[in-house]
């Protein structure tokens, strides 16, 4: 029994050796483009500076032209034990009212004005791989010069429902697995591969016990890993800067809600319109 045992120990701390030697040597790129509908509840317009949300009492319906659905790319870079999360997602789209409704030159349909508007910050996440952390980087503009960012870690969330299945199939070259979830109150299908030597999903929430997730599937997102390429990536560029500050969670989204709220009153002030999703 105790030679079983002994024997047993070897085998994991081989393993637990094996997967970080691997995991310290593989770098690449991720790509997955993405899909997701507009949440109209979140969008709000501005009409004479007053903001309103559309379709809400008295106020008009979504302007025409605003999209039902956006995509967009996300790309996970990653080198070693850390990774960085890029995104290519579009701007929201704004529109200008007048009292009467008559922005466009028709009289009817509101015209997009002006240049587009940028929020007074930027967020980007790293992910420590080996200690199953993420680290969110909020950098904030104080004028044209100035900036300062702040840094929050958390750890890497995972799915509360899990439920595994013996069903398999390739995506990218790599053979996935499914497993379903349930995020937000909505049944997600999910296929992942355990033949990367790392743990990610591209919704946080949505985690596998080991993994990487290369299709995830809902009623009203999805994303699909359509290139992995093992390739040379430098260190440097997946590391989060030293000197950001560090907050906490709760003090990072007080600090996100501030500059949101700085941007809609520019927002009011300008005129503007945008989906926020």
């Amino acid at each position: 029994m105790k030679k079983y045992l002994f024997s047993a120990l070897v085998a994991s701390l081989l393993s637990t050796t094996l997967y970080a030697q691997t995991t310290a040597s593989a770098s690449g790129k991720i790509t997955y483009e993405g899909m997701r509908q507009i949440d109209r509840s979140q969008m709000r317009m501005n009409i004479n500076g007053q903001e309103v949300r559309p379709g809400s009492p008295g106020a008009p319906d979504a302007p025409e032209g605003a999209p039902e659905v956006i995509s967009f790319t996300q790309k996970l870079v990653f080198s070693g034990t850390m990774a960085k999360e890029e995104r290519d997602r579009p701007q929201g789209m704004m529109f200008r009212r007048q009292a009467d409704g008559a922005a466009g030159g028709d009289g009817q349909r509101p015209q997009r004005t002006g240049p587009r508007m940028s929020p007074p910050f930027e967020q980007e996440t790293f992910l420590d791989l080996a200690n199953r952390k993420r680290i969110d980087l909020l950098t904030v503009k104080k004028d044209s010069v100035t900036k300062e960012t702040y840094r929050s870690e958390k750890p890497m969330p995972a799915a509360t429902d899990w439920v595994a299945s013996d069903k398999t199939k390739k995506i990218a070259g790599y053979v996935c697995h499914k497993a379903t979830a349930t995020h937000r109150k909505l049944p997600y299908t999910i296929w992942y591969t355990t033949d990367l030597p790392f743990t990610y999903s591209p919704v946080a929430d949505l985690t596998p016990p080991q993994g990487v997730v290369l299709l995830i599937e809902s009623d009203n997102e999805s994303y699909k890993a359509t290139g992995i390429s093992m390739e040379a990536v430098a260190a440097s560029a997946v590391q989060p800067p030293a000197d950001a500050k560090t907050v906490t969670s709760e003090e990072m989204e007080q600090l996100r809600r501030k500059g949101m709220a700085d941007f809609r009153q520019k927002m009011m002030q300008n005129g503007g319109f945008q989906g926020r999703n």
